[in-house]
């Protein structure tokens, strides 16, 4: 996989995702490039963005398709944005294999089809 939307970094990994909020069901979408060259993972919740309710849902979706622990998950920046990084606390070999894993063909996350230019 040549560009990801993770890094590794002391004690867990660092995400990038872009966050649909009211996207009509919580989802992972897969990866896929911004126009700026940003590789993000691309998510959706139900939930709107009011009162960090569609932040809570981001992490509980991301816990929940990575088999994690919500508490192992956190919001890094891009409180008010679409744009956020999320940090995952654990050993990073380990979270990179999972996060690999999701966004595999027939993984939890679809992988998104490469846009064309």
């Amino acid at each position: 996989m040549p560009d990801v939307p993770w890094r590794q970094e002391p004690g867990g990994v660092l995400v990038a995702v872009r966050l649909t909020p009211r996207g009509g069901q919580d989802s992972l979408d897969g990866i896929a490039p911004l126009a700026d060259g940003t590789v993000v993972l691309k998510a959706r919740v139900r939930a709107a963005p009011e009162d960090g309710a569609a932040n809570a849902a981001l992490l509980r979706l991301l816990a929940d398709e990575l088999g994690l622990a919500v508490r192992d998950l956190s919001l890094a920046g891009g409180a008010t944005s679409r744009l956020k990084r999320i940090r995952i606390a654990g050993d990073p070999a380990k979270l990179i294999a999972i996060l690999e894993k999701a966004v595999q063909p027939g993984g939890t996350a679809k992988l998104a089809p490469p846009r064309k230019r």
